[in-house]
């Protein structure tokens, strides 16, 4: 079931994702869980069981308080899962260092990470997404690098959309690849052993002639995490080729000299 970023109360979720540290008197018992307790605790458990299994009482026993105490911290679940992914976001750490092409290697190594540590994060749509510093952190450094290359602005936006839309998606099934298993309780090789019947017995190589021929022609010679990672670094490299040669076509400044294979060292896990 995919869950939805934006669905929380407007006003209290920019408060929380922008918040300031609050001064206590000094007087008074210091509470027993903090803001950012919770939030580290929500993701440590989506992280373990998954989002479905991210409640509220669930949290609140994770930190041994009472569900309640939960609330006079986050209005509930959807702020809740607003601010998870934020801080997700924050993890990325981007320094805007080295040419263009290198830092958005760098922030599609780096989201491959994430996604891999929180894999939850497949299960949120952020088509409306949280208007937190993760967000602007990530989308500043993407204009930023991408500035040298010399296209205008409306290209550059573009650009970075489709940078994110790629990465996003294409991380996010590295990372289905990588928990299947864990997820299922089931190996892929037992899955496709499963399902041997199919190419013995109903799979017509004439009526799927491209099919048959990159299988005869060691096209599918690969896991099928290898697949999804070999996906990857060719698409990639295929989407950052064509913004260099968008560049250079323009005869605009900034755009580097064609880089070899992104993918040497990568994802391997």
């Amino acid at each position: 079931m995919m869950d939805r970023s934006g669905g929380g109360d407007p006003r209290e979720t920019l408060n929380l994702l922008w918040r300031t540290p609050r001064t206590r008197s000094g007087r008074g018992r210091p509470p027993k869980v903090s803001f950012d307790k919770i939030v580290v605790a929500a993701m440590a458990l989506a992280d373990r069981d998954g989002l479905d299994a991210m409640t509220m009482d669930r949290i609140a026993d994770s930190l041994d308080v009472g569900t309640m105490t939960l609330y006079t911290h986050v209005p509930g679940k959807a702020e809740l899962t607003d601010l998870m992914v934020d801080h997700a976001w924050r993890e990325l750490d981007l320094a805007p260092e080295g040419p263009w092409r290198e830092r958005i290697e760098r922030y599609a190594q780096r989201n491959v990470a994430l996604h891999e540590r929180h894999p939850w994060l497949r299960q949120v749509s952020t088509a409306r997404p949280p208007l937190g510093p993760g967000l602007f952190a990530r989308n500043d450094f993407l204009l930023s690098a991408l500035f040298e290359t010399g296209l205008t602005a409306a290209e550059i936006s573009a650009a970075s959309d489709s940078i994110i839309t790629f990465v996003d998606g294409a991380s996010a099934t590295l990372a289905e690849h990588s928990h299947a298993e864990r997820i299922s309780g089931q190996s892929d090789e037992d899955w496709w052993d499963d399902r041997r019947v199919f190419w013995e017995n109903i799979f017509d190589p004439a009526r799927y002639p491209a099919i048959e021929r990159t299988w005869n022609d060691g096209g599918f010679d690969r896991s099928p995490a290898e697949a999804a990672a070999k996906a990857f670094d060719f698409g990639l490299r295929s989407l950052l080729d064509g913004i260099e040669a968008m560049a250079r076509r323009s005869g605009r400044a900034g755009a580097s000299r064609p880089r070899g294979s992104a993918d040497e060292g990568r994802h391997h896990r």
